[in-house]
C-alpha cells in the first residue's frame, strides 16, 4: 500500500487542533509552537507531493495519489481522494496560507489556543474539498470549511462589524451550498434510476454523463421543459460560485474581509474564495459540461461586471481592507470569467490566477494587519511614510501591488495573460434555445473580444488604486504621533522576525512563478486536459 500522503496532509490541521486544545490555556507559547510545527509539516509534505505529481502513477480520471475506503457503501459514499494538475496547486496554496497565517498571528494574546484550533479546523475543511473525488466527501468538508469562519470572525474579528459580517457570510455561503447540494442529489438520483447503481463517485458520475445518462432526462417547471444539464447547472455552479464572489452574490465578501482578524482574512481571500471557484469547476463544469457550454455566453457577462465594477469600487475606498476586499471581487471575477472560456488557454489561466491571487491577497491582508496592529488605523488618509519604519512591509506590499496590476515578472501577469487570450479566442458553442436576439448577439465574432476589451479596463483601474495606496500609505510624510508617539500613541515600530519570514515566503512564490511560470503552468495544463475531454473540445 502506498503512503497516504493526501490523508496525512489533510488531517494534519485536525490532529494539530486536537493537540492544541489539550494544551493548558495558560501555556500560550507551546500553543503557538505546536501551530507553527503543524504548518511547517503540512507545507513540506505538500511541496513534496507537488513536485512528485508529474511522475506519479495515473489513476482513474487522470488523478494521482488516489486513496479510497468504504465510508457509507450502501449509499455509494466513499472516502475517495486524489489530486491532479488543477487541485494540487490549491493544496499547496492552502498549506502556504496556513503556515504564514500562523506566523502572522504569533502575537494574538486573546485565547490563542481556541483561535488556532478553529483556524486549523477551517484548514482541515479546505484541504478536504480540494482533494475530494466523492460528492458527499466534498460537501461534508465544504461545510466544515464554512462554519469555523463564523466563530473566527464573530469572536476575534473587528468589534464594529464582526457579528453582522460573520452572520452575513455564513448565510450567503450556507444558502449557496444548499442549492449546489440539491443539484448534486439530482445527479445522484438520476444516475441511480438510469443505471441501477447509486454512487457519489465524481469520476463515475462524469463517465455516466459522457455515456448520455443525463441526455434523456428533463426537468418540468412552471409548464416548461428543461434539459437536465441546462437546468441543474445554474444552481450547482452559482451555489459554489457565491463563495467565489460572483456578481450579484458578492457583497458578503468585502464585509467578511474587513471584519475578520488578519490570518482569517488571509484564509478568506487567499483560499476560501478559490474553494468556491474550484468546486464550481469540479462539480458544475466537469459533471454538467453541456450545461456549462449552454450557459457560458451569458454567465461571462456577470463575470464582466465582477471584474470592472469591483475595480471601480475598490478605487473609491479609503479603508485599505475594503480596497483589497473589492479588489478580490474583481480578480476572482477573472477566475470565473476564465471558466466560461471553455478552452485550454482560459482554463490554464484560471488555475494560475487562483494560485497567484491566493498568495497575493494573503500578502496584502498580512501587510495591512501588520500596519493596523501598530498604527491602529487602516484609513489611507491617516497614514503615510510607513516605509521608514516598516521597510519589509513596504517592499512586500509593492510586490503584491505589481502582481495585482499584472506586471511582467510577477505571477499576476502569467495568470491574467492566458485568461485574456482565452477569452479573446472563446466562442459560443451552443445557442439553441436562447432568444433570437441574444443568439444573434453571442454568435457574433466580436462578442467575446469585446468582453475582453471591456474587462481590460480593470487593469488600468487596478494600477490606479494600487499606486495611490502605495504612495499614501508608505511614502510621503509620516504623521508626527506615529513617528514620535504622544499621550495616546506609541511610536510605530518595525515588524517581528516571523512576520518578515511570512512576507518573504509569500513574495517568493509570486516572483518565482512570474519568472519561471512553467513550474506551475505545465502542471495545471495537465489538469485541464481531462476537463476539455469532458467538454468535448479537447
Amino acid at each position: 500500500m502506498n503512503f497516504p500522503f493526501l490523508t496525512v496532509i489533510s488531517s494534519t490541521p485536525l490532529v494539530a487542533a486536537i493537540i492544541i486544545l489539550m494544551i493548558p490555556a495558560d501555556r500560550k507559547t507551546e500553543v503557538r509552537v505546536a501551530a507553527l510545527a503543524a504548518g511547517v509539516f503540512a507545507t513540506i509534505l505538500s511541496l513534496y507531493v507537488y513536485f512528485a505529481l508529474p511522475s506519479a502513477p495515473v489513476g482513474p480520471g487522470g488523478y494521482k495519489f488516489i486513496e479510497q475506503y468504504a465510508w457509507v457503501p450502501q449509499y455509494g459514499i466513499h472516502y475517495y481522494v486524489g489530486v491532479d494538475g488543477m487541485s494540487m496547486p490549491m493544496v499547496l496554496l492552502t498549506s502556504i496560507v496556513m503556515l504564514t497565517g500562523v506566523m502572522i498571528s504569533w502575537g494574538i494574546d486573546d485565547r490563542p489556543r481556541e483561535f488556532f484550533a478553529f483556524l486549523f479546523l477551517l484548514a482541515w475543511g479546505v484541504f478536504g474539498v480540494f482533494i475530494a473525488l466523492d460528492l458527499f466527501h466534498l460537501f461534508f468538508f465544504y461545510e466544515i470549511a464554512v462554519f469555523p469562519m463564523y466563530l473566527l470572525i464573530a469572536i476575534w474579528g473587528w468589534v464594529k462589524t464582526r457579528e453582522y459580517a460573520a452572520m452575513k457570510l455564513t448565510l450567503f455561503l450556507f444558502l449557496g451550498s444548499v442549492f449546489s447540494l440539491v443539484g448534486a442529489l439530482a445527479m445522484y438520483y438520476t444516475i441511480g434510476q438510469k443505471t441501477g447503481v447509486y454512487s457519489m463517485d465524481m469520476i463515475k458520475i462524469a463517465e455516466a454523463q459522457q455515456a448520455g445518462v443525463f441526455r434523456d432526462s428533463v426537468v418540468y417547471l412552471f409548464g416548461q421543459t428543461f434539459s437536465f444539464e441546462h437546468f441543474w447547472f445554474v444552481p450547482v455552479f452559482f451555489g459554489f460560485a457565491i463563495l467565489g464572489g460572483i456578481f450579484p452574490f458578492h457583497n458578503w465578501s468585502p464585509d467578511g474581509h474587513v471584519a475578520a482578524p488578519t490570518a482569517v482574512s488571509m484564509f478568506h481571500a487567499g483560499v476560501l474564495m478559490k474553494l468556491g471557484a474550484f468546486a464550481a469547476l469540479r462539480v458544475g463544469v466537469m459533471l454538467l459540461p453541456e450545461g456549462a457550454i449552454f450557459h457560458a455566453p451569458w454567465v461571462v457577462l456577470l463575470t464582466l461586471v465582477n471584474v470592472v465594477y469591483g475595480s471601480f469600487i475598490a478605487m473609491t475606498q479609503t479603508d485599505l481592507k475594503y480596497m483589497i476586499g473589492y479588489s478580490s471581487v474583481s480578480h476572482m471575477g477573472l477566475v470565473c470569467m476564465a471558466l466560461t472560456t471553455l478552452n485550454r488557454t482560459g482554463l490554464v489561466g484560471a488555475g494560475m490566477q487562483m494560485f497567484s491571487h491566493g498568495v497575493m491577497t494573503a500578502l496584502f491582508f498580512a501587510s495591512v494587519g501588520m500596519i493596523y496592529d501598530r498604527a491602529h488605523t487602516r484609513m489611507m488618509p491617516e497614514l503615510g511614510g510607513m516605509a521608514k519604519v516598516m521597510p519589509w512591509v513596504a517592499v512586500a506590499f509593492i510586490i503584491g501591488g505589481f502582481t495585482s496590476m499584472g506586471m511582467p515578472g510577477f505571477s499576476g501577469f502569467m495568470a491574467e495573460l492566458p485568461i485574456f487570450l482565452g477569452l479573446w479566442q472563446a466562442k459560443a458553442l451552443n445557442l439553441v434555445g436562447y432568444p433570437v436576439w441574444f443568439a444573434n448577439l453571442a454568435s457574433q465574432p466580436w462578442y467575446f473580444p469585446l468582453i475582453t476589451a471591456l474587462s481590460g479596463i480593470s487593469i488600468v483601474i487596478t494600477a490606479a488604486y494600487i499606486l495611490r495606496a502605495i504612495q499614501r500609505v508608505f511614502f510621503g510624510t509620516m504623521p508626527h504621533h506615529f513617528e514620535h508617539g504622544d499621550d495616546h500613541h506609541e511610536p510605530v515600530g518595525d515588524v517581528r522576525a516571523l512576520d518578515k519570514v511570512a512576507l518573504t515566503i509569500l513574495c517568493t512564490f509570486m516572483i518565482v512563478i512570474g519568472v519561471y511560470p512553467a513550474i506551475m503552468q505545465d502542471l495545471i495544463n495537465s489538469g485541464v486536459t481531462p476537463v476539455l475531454k469532458l467538454l468535448g473540445v479537447a
